[in-house]
């Protein structure tokens, strides 16, 4: 999810997964693959720098040592990942 601003100032969030394209003649354009179109304040520049900020949190996320545990917690419990849940 990304915040943007429409030309009236009012902040929104926008889920980024739904970006279809981004014009930018004069104003920017987004247009979501539902076929809604909304024009912000960014340039198409800004938006593609606060997707690419958005998903390179969620791949840190995943590469945490949390995230890492419920891995390995995930993998103990279900054989068909490769490895076998130890005997208790």
């Amino acid at each position: 999810m990304i915040r943007l601003t429409r030309l009236n100032n009012q902040s929104f969030i926008v889920n980024c997964d739904l970006i279809k394209f981004v014009e930018q003649s004069p104003d920017t354009l987004i247009t979501l693959t539902s076929g809604e179109k909304i024009v912000v304040r960014e340039n198409a520049e800004q938006v593609l720098q606060r997707v690419i900020s958005f998903r390179r949190s969620v791949l840190v996320g995943i590469s945490s040592s949390d995230d890492k545990s419920a891995a390995s917690k995930f993998s103990a419990s279900h054989p068909e990942s490769g490895k076998e849940e130890p005997q208790k």
